[in-house]
């Protein structure tokens, strides 16, 4: 029997990461040798944990919070996407240098509009939040060709500087790309996207509900119970509430290929997580 390649999330915290019951989903699946488990990364100590797991035999890892930004710089090659964030959640562990990729914002731009059959372009979309989320995100919605894009952020200079590193992208989409502070972040958006930490820390909704227009898409990048403040909010506004568990899945799917170079079928792999997270 062929020996499993050995994959890991890496972050802080990471005990509730659903990945590595995906990824045995996708080797099950596809029939790759996969051995995926998750990796607790001390905040000072990045690097060193990384290297380790590399040293040891591993062949590559997932970077979550609040690592998203530190990946690329471990890297030989980074994918134009994870240039683009300056943010990577992927590393490939490659004889001739290390890659980095950066599969969040393909992952949560399949969801919505495969899985939530909600198209992109032409609408105005809210991004809320300028960390390494929604730093991978804004490429791959640009590329979606929104009508415009608003990145809210409570300190405004790191909303701009996101804005300026994508602003040739936007305009090349015909995209209008600007950045707005939370407490005056515009109003009535067709989709509104919580990339911020508020979820993860238990934090009151950042916006008014006045963002959202009526039967609007709002999606929490989190999951479980983080999320579900985000989504009562959202439907006690007459919103479409959607969590981050789609987006957690495709984007997984894009790093599988990025490993293994085949492509999994997400849509049961989504649908087994709910049931299991429903279970509980």
């Amino acid at each position: 029997m062929k020996t499993a390649d050995r994959y890991v999330v890496l972050g802080n915290p990471v005990a509730h990461s659903q990945s590595p019951f995906i990824h045995a989903e996708f080797a099950r699946q596809t029939g790759e040798a996969v051995d995926y488990g998750r990796l607790l990364c001390p905040l000072d100590g990045f690097e060193a944990t990384v290297r380790g797991f590399e040293a040891g035999g591993g062949r590559g890892c997932n970077v979550t919070v609040p690592f998203k930004f530190d990946a690329p710089r471990l890297a030989t090659h980074s994918t134009p996407r994870a240039t683009l964030a300056a943010a990577a959640n992927v590393l490939r562990f490659d004889a001739d240098g290390w890659a980095a990729d950066n599969s969040d914002g393909i992952g949560l731009i399949r969801d919505i509009e495969v899985h939530a059959a909600q198209p992109l372009a032409g609408l105005r979309v809210l991004l809320i939040g300028a960390g390494g989320a929604a730093a991978g995100v804004l490429g791959p919605l640009l590329d979606a060709r929104p009508a415009a894009v608003v990145v809210a952020n409570r300190t405004l200079a790191k909303a701009q500087a996101l804005v300026e590193r994508h602003a040739a992208l936007a305009t090349e989409h015909g995209a209008a790309l600007s950045a707005a502070t939370l407490d005056a972040p515009g109003a009535a958006y067709d989709v509104v996207l919580n990339a911020s930490a508020s979820s993860l820390q238990a934090a009151a909704v950042p916006v008014p509900a006045s963002v959202l227009a009526r039967g609007a898409l709002a999606v929490d990048l989190m999951y479980g119970a983080a999320a579900e403040p985000f989504l009562a909010w959202a439907r006690d506004a007459g919103a479409r509430p959607r969590d981050g568990l789609g987006m957690l899945v495709e984007q997984a799917a894009e790093a599988f290929y990025f490993w293994r170079g085949v492509r999994s079928d997400t849509a049961p792999v989504l649908q087994a997580l709910r049931a299991r997270l429903a279970a509980r």
